[in-house]
């Protein structure tokens, strides 16, 4: 996934690539507002953990879900993309979106 974002002129990493294999929900998501990065994720639990931040308004520079079955590669990648090149990155903290 990643590696197409790149190719794509996206600045995009895997947890792999940042080293981050294992790490909790929380501290993925604390790792990306450090980069100021968004999560893009197939793991629900997310969803959930942006909610929790939001109540106790800590901020995030958003969360984009798909659902492991609803798309493949090739489909999130383009709309990956197009969220990459229609959303400015301030309009997008605390957003969630479904793919």
């Amino acid at each position: 996934m990643a590696a197409g974002l790149k190719r794509r002129d996206v600045n995009a990493w895997s947890a792999l690539d940042a080293k981050n294999l294992g790490l909790t929900d929380e501290k993925q998501l604390e790792y990306a507002v450090g980069e100021q990065a968004v999560i893009f994720t197939h793991d629900a639990d997310f969803l959930q953990l942006a909610h929790e931040w939001a109540e106790h308004k800590r901020e995030h520079f958003g969360v984009v879900y798909v659902h492991q079955e609803k798309l493949g590669l090739g489909e999130c990648i383009r709309r990956l993309k197009e969220i990459a090149d229609v959303f400015d990155p301030d309009d997008f903290k605390n957003h969630i979106e479904f793919l």
